[in-house]
């Protein structure tokens, strides 16, 4: 089973982006950052926040499907505002996506907001609402089960350092686990968590016993040249010793986002 994590940056390198999916092809893929406007079939629009305009894909979710046509979608969203095509305004909401191959039966899932709340009428306030999304699936083929969650975790603007509502989003994070996950196959965790290797939250995921395959594995960057700041840690990929690990990789080439990709391949 391949398995994928990605913070998706709205699309804003979409023809690199959609080409790497289809490329890699993951039984299993998790995107954080992902717009959806139903009003829309696809293409470019705007989001605008004071002094700031970054371009959007503003059907992301659905050209991601059409990318993966042997996948089921499942779209999460934290808030719904409004995007710009010219003056033109464009409903459009913000949140996860999980793609899973359909030879896969989903037996369970959970999906709960990890700070904050749904947002009806615009972004939100940061640090704006963030929420995780957990599924249990069977394989037909190895007749086994993983347990698989992702999270996009708060954004605050003072910094990556632990908070009380990064701990709480970390507790969050693990009671919505718990929910789903029998503690007795394998448990896989994973996204673009916002926090330092030496956060509080893995020690708070450390009670699964869950342990980090990037700072693990010695790495130091999760981050591309499109991203020119400090601070090279954001994405995470976690696994209990259950997990039996064919491949692991921090993809650096291509560039397909301002965060690289995170690829688990498991027996």
């Amino acid at each position: 089973m391949r398995i994928i994590s990605l913070n998706a940056w709205g699309g804003r390198l979409h023809e690199a982006l959609i080409s790497y999916i289809r490329q890699t092809d993951p039984d299993v893929l998790y995107l954080q950052e992902v717009l959806r406007a139903t009003c829309v079939a696809s293409g470019w629009s705007v989001y605008r926040d004071p002094g700031l305009e970054l371009p959007q894909r503003a059907n992301l979710f659905a050209e991601i499907g059409a990318a993966l046509p042997g996948h089921d979608g499942f779209f999460c969203p934290t808030s719904r505002g409004e995007l710009f095509d010219g003056d033109t305004a464009i409903a459009a909401e913000f949140g996860l996506a999980t793609f899973v191959r359909n030879s896969y039966s989903v037996i369970a899932q959970g999906l709960e907001f990890v700070h904050g709340r749904f947002s009806h009428d615009g972004w939100g306030d940061h640090p704006r609402p963030r929420n995780a999304h957990c599924i249990r699936l069977f394989s037909h083929e190895h007749a086994w089960t993983v347990t698989i969650a992702h999270m996009h975790g708060l954004r605050d603007p003072a910094g990556k350092g632990d908070t009380g509502e990064r701990r709480a989003q970390a507790e969050a994070l693990v009671g919505l686990i718990k929910r789903v996950w029998p503690g007795n196959d394998g448990l896989v965790v994973c996204g673009d968590f916002n926090v330092l290797p030496e956060s509080a939250t893995f020690a708070i995921l450390a009670k699964l016993a869950l342990s980090d395959l990037v700072t693990g594995s010695g790495l130091t960057d999760t981050r591309t040249s499109y991203y020119p700041r400090e601070g090279r840690f954001a994405d995470y990929m976690l696994v209990t010793p259950e997990v039996k690990i064919a491949k692991f990789e921090v993809v650096g080439a291509p560039e397909v986002s301002d965060h690289r990709a995170l690829l688990l391949d498991i027996m």
